[in-house]
């Protein structure tokens, strides 16, 4: 270490000054030569003085210099205090080694950085320094050794790990042979910095040579300076390739010859250009290609070069192609979609719409946007659906779809149904609503429990008209007897026709009910509308008054039906007798058939119809029309909207229990004075289809015989005592030997007995434990040549699908005479055939 002298500025440590020796070395020679005066006096003092003088300059001329002296010393001791306090503040680490190695002097951030090391400069780091920092260490090292300038960056170990950058510098100092200034400098930070500047240029140079645009530069000429690789690649070829070859912009661009100076060629006059042009690609493949191109570097001498951005716009067209594509199915799914699709906002309000929902609204999607769903919808559905969506937006799972009536022309009947749409955050942004036109569905349902009330009035009705058949059987089968005892001169004799005259009016009321209830017998025949019509027309006429007009529109080659006439009859005067009373005074009444396809009878305004061919007959009038809360009930039995007393309310309610037993359908479409029109669709006959089996007689009144009397044995099975009663009674006036008992079992008995020789067997259909259809079998067991005829309150047709196709029975439909069992009776018992 180099050591400092004490401060100069101490007063003990200055030397005395030269003229106060001198004074005292000449008072001493005064006392030292007191015999010199004696000798010679004169020449003595002259003597003396010269010496004297030439002692006194000698002595300013040593002062001089020994004030030199120190002054010199001062300013190289100034001049070493300001060198040592430089090297201390300096930040830079610095430390002076002598000939041998040693450190002469360090300053603070060298022995911050590397410590106070007097035997070898970065001694104290070896264990931080991998291999290549040593050997980089030992070339600093002997550079010292040689005196030469030298310098290099050393990576060291970190003491918390990782790594850190040291520059080493080694400087001779000049005129001190052996003596050498080391730096370091922490060029840590530096060097991450560089390396995060090349990992940055590398990713930029990734970036640009495997970009999904093009990118190059070419000079005036068109050659190229720069292609990145992925324009490369779609010319087909490479950036040495491309760059080192002869090619030039215009050999990729397909009709460059004709373009001239374009302005996507580097000859363009403006600084920047864009446009569109046909490049060709590998494989003799072109694609069309966009372009920017700026030029650079302009000069005066007109070099310049450009830098240029392609995009390939074969994915882009393909994309967008694409995308098209997809917002056509889109459009289709959204807009042709027989569902009403709505976008509904947090307030309610529509933001989009398909055109499905505009139509069932009765508006357009742009007048539909901004408005509230709740406009949309009938003024009684305007706070529930308020409510619908408010909940909606709080709890999609609580969504249950909502019932509404559209405040469109047609007042839809439709369903609506919710779906959430939350933001990233969970919260509702909106919702999703579908609209399902329910009209129809509705119309159906409303159909079906129309269809359903009346098949349970029906079968209520049956049931009634077979109770009261019984009864009036009994009625008018007793009123016979009685007749047979009292002659027309009888005073009894009007009251017994009087009675029986009514039970028949309860009869033909029983008649309607069983029409109602589609349980009545019929005789369908095959027939043309148009000859029913005509052989009614004047009946008709007369039924409805001279004040209202009548008209007939007839189809042309209207197809033929199978069914019964007289019902048919009975259909047509029942619709035009309650048109009469719908008219009034004054009006039309309008007959009209047609046929209906089977490929057409899905347009028709009633579908859906099963798919068959129909004729079809339309009674309209100009009345007074039917109230809109009324359409539902006028086909039930005993409604009317007529005055008390003027109708039973059975027209209509027969009128549809004959038809749909005919197999047919009925319509009807009415307003308030807009008057009405039933529709009735009739199955059309098809030649060789199979048909019911047809009655085996002709009906109640169709074999009336002058001798009713008869022989033979007769099994009468009747759980009715009166009906019992009578038919025994009757059967035993004409002849018959007639054994009566109550039920199946009972009858089974009495045959099993064989005390009897039984000739027919009459049986009612319904009763209690063994009915008719199972007495038959059971009897056709053991007595298959056994005459059977049956006795029901019900339609021929309930229970002969219950029997097998041989089985040949007869059919004797209740209420009836005397004179209808008897007849029946002797028909049967003189037919040889069983």
């Amino acid at each position: 270490m180099i050591r400092r002298r004490p401060a100069t500025g101490a007063r003990d440590a200055r030397p005395r000054r030269p003229e106060t020796v001198v004074w005292a070395a000449f008072a001493l020679s005064l006392i030292a030569r007191p015999a010199a005066a004696a000798e010679g006096v004169v020449v003595g003092a002259v003597a003396f003085v010269w010496m004297a003088l030439a002692f006194t300059i000698l002595v300013a001329a040593a002062g001089a210099l020994c004030r030199h002296i120190l002054q010199a010393r001062r300013r190289a001791e100034d001049a070493h205090n300001l060198v040592l306090g430089a090297l201390e503040s300096s930040p830079r680490a610095r430390m002076i080694a002598g000939p041998d190695g040693e450190v002469v002097h360090a300053n603070k951030a060298w022995k911050a950085m590397v410590g106070d090391d007097a035997v070898a400069p970065l001694s104290a780091l070896e264990d931080r320094l991998d291999d290549d920092a040593r050997a980089r260490l030992r070339r600093l090292r002997d550079a010292a050794v040689a005196g030469t300038r030298a310098s290099a960056e050393i990576r060291l170990a970190a003491p918390g790990g990782g790594r850190e950058w040291r520059n080493v510098t080694v400087d001779p100092l000049e005129g001190r042979p052996g003596y050498v200034l080391w730096g370091m400098e922490d060029i840590t930070a530096r060097r991450e910095m560089e390396q995060i500047m090349r990992e940055e240029q590398g990713r930029l140079a990734d970036f640009l040579e495997n970009a999904p645009i093009g990118f190059y530069s070419v000079d005036r000429d068109g050659r190229f300076l720069f292609i990145n690789d992925t324009l490369a690649s779609w010319l087909g070829s490479t950036p040495p390739e491309i760059t080192g070859g002869s090619s030039r912009l215009h050999d990729f661009i397909a009709g460059a010859d004709t373009l001239g100076r374009a302005p996507f060629t580097p000859f363009a006059s403006d600084d920047e250009t864009q446009g569109e042009v046909t490049m060709r690609g590998a494989g003799d493949r072109n694609f069309q290609a966009f372009i920017t191109q700026t030029v650079m570097d302009r000069k005066d001498d007109g070099g310049f070069r450009t830098r240029s951005l392609v995009r390939d716009l074969t994915a882009e067209r393909d994309w967008a192609e694409a995308l098209e594509r997809s917002e056509q199915r889109f459009h289709r799914f959204f807009d042709e979609a027989p569902v009403g699709i709505i976008l509904v906002d947090t307030d309610g309000a529509v933001t989009e719409c398909s055109a499905a929902f505009a139509r069932m609204a009765g508006t357009d999607v742009a007048r539909a946007r901004g408005r509230h769903l709740a406009a949309f919808v009938a003024e009684d559905h305007v706070k529930p659906v308020s409510d619908w969506i408010a909940g909606a937006l709080a709890d999609a799972a609580s969504s249950a779809p909502l019932q509404v009536e559209l405040a469109g022309a047609d007042q839809m009947k439709a369903a609506l149904f919710a779906r959430r749409l939350d933001d990233g955050a969970g919260k509702a942004s909106g919702l999703i609503v579908h609209v399902l036109d329910q009209t129809e569905q509705r119309r159906l349902e409303e159909q079906f429990i129309q269809a359903q009330k009346m098949e349970m009035v029906g079968k209520l009705a049956g049931g009634v008209a077979h109770d009261f058949n019984n009864l009036l059987t009994a009625m008018i089968g007793f009123c016979d007897l009685l007749l047979l005892r009292h002659s027309a001169q009888d005073s009894s004799f009007g009251d017994i026709m009087q009675i029986k005259q009514n039970a028949n009016r309860a009869a033909n009321l029983v008649r309607q009910l069983l029409a109602f209830s589609r349980q009545q017998t019929l005789q369908p025949k095959v027939l043309n509308v148009t000859d029913v019509l005509a052989e009614i027309s004047h009946l008709l006429r007369r039924l409805i008054g001279a004040n209202i007009e009548l008209n007939m529109i007839h189809g042309r080659d209207l197809g033929l039906v199978r069914v019964d006439k007289s019902q048919l009859e009975q259909v047509i005067i029942n619709l035009a007798v309650n048109a009469r009373d719908a008219i009034g005074e004054n009006g039309t009444l309008t007959i009209r058939t047609r046929n209906v396809t089977a490929a057409r009878s899905g347009d028709e305004p009633h579908s859906p119809l099963p798919a068959d061919d129909y004729v079809a007959l339309e009674v309209s009038d100009s009345g007074s029309g039917i109230a809109p809360e009324n359409l539902d009930k006028i086909f039930e039995p005993f409604f009317t909207t007529k005055e008390m007393g003027s109708g039973t309310g059975l027209g209509l309610s027969t009128v549809y229990g004959i038809i749909r037993q005919t197999g047919g359908h009925i319509f009807v479409d009415s307003a308030p004075d807009e008057g009405a029109r039933f529709t009735i669709y009739l199955p059309c006959y098809e030649a060789g289809a199979d048909q019911a089996a047809a009655p085996a007689d002709a009906g109640p009144e169709a074999l009336p015989a002058a001798d009713l009397t008869g022989v033979g044995t007769v099994l009468l099975v009747e759980d009715e005592d009166a009906v019992r009663m009578f038919g025994a009674r009757a059967l035993r006036n004409k002849g018959y030997s007639v054994v009566d008992v109550s039920s199946g079992e009972s009858a089974l008995e009495v045959l099993e007995a064989g005390e009897a020789r039984f000739d027919l067997l009459i049986t009612d259909v319904i009763m209690p434990g063994l009915d008719g259809p199972g007495l038959i079998r059971r009897v056709r067991e053991k007595f298959p040549a056994m005459k059977v005829i049956y006795i029901s309150g019900y339609a021929e047709d309930s229970f002969r699908r219950r029997l097998d196709d041989s089985e040949d029975v007869h059919f004797l439909p209740k209420p009836f005479t005397l004179q209808q069992l008897a007849g029946k009776v002797k028909e049967i018992m003189e037919d040889g055939a069983p």
